[in-house]
């Protein structure tokens, strides 16, 4: 609140649908340009270190590219540690099969990646969201989000009849945004 002012504030008092009384409050809010400016100079300041030596080789910028870019890598190998990907339950002794077993997940966090921006671009192609864990509208859900919906749908035969069950409307809104390769899972 210090980088606003509340100016001329202006309370309501009206009733609900429900006829309960509630109150809204009408302001102005006043932006403080000085101190915004002062804060941005303040959280605009790096320091970069890198351990080649020669000058010419990276620019101050590409340091600082490159570091904001491993946030997305240090995301990727969160997902790998993650219990629900069961990464700690391999165990390995070989180097080479450490070597084989480091290649699978990079190509599986890849994968996972690519698609995740699929979907991410379609969302945004058709400018509709879809709800997350806590139903908030998201045009940028995670993949992880997406493989829990699809959990409850399940392949069921019941007297000779071949069905698919709790595929809702959302599920379905869901699965047409992805390739016709995931779609004949569940259509």
């Amino acid at each position: 609140m210090r980088l606003l002012e509340i100016k001329e504030v202006e309370l309501i008092e009206t009733y609900s649908k429900k006829k309960e009384k509630i109150y809204k409050m009408i302001s102005l809010i006043i932006k403080k340009d000085e101190e915004i400016s002062r804060k941005t100079k303040e959280a605009g300041k790096f320091i970069l270190a890198t351990n080649l030596v020669e000058e010419n080789k990276l620019e101050a910028s590409e340091i600082l590219i490159t570091y904001k870019n491993q946030q997305s890598t240090e995301r990727g190998f969160r997902f790998l540690k993650d219990p629900l990907f069961f990464t700690d339950s391999f165990f390995v002794g070989k180097p080479e099969r450490i070597e084989t077993m480091l290649f699978l997940m990079s190509l599986c966090l890849l994968i996972y990646n690519l698609g995740q921006r699929e979907l991410r671009n379609c969302l945004k192609r058709v400018k509709k969201g879809i709800n997350n864990q806590v139903g908030k509208v998201t045009l940028r859900p995670t993949l992880r989000w997406i493989f829990q919906c699809f959990q409850g749908i399940h392949y069921v035969i019941l007297n000779g009849v071949k069905q698919i069950v709790n595929l809702t409307e959302e599920r379905r809104f869901i699965l047409s945004l992805l390739p016709a390769s995931c779609q004949r899972y569940y259509l």
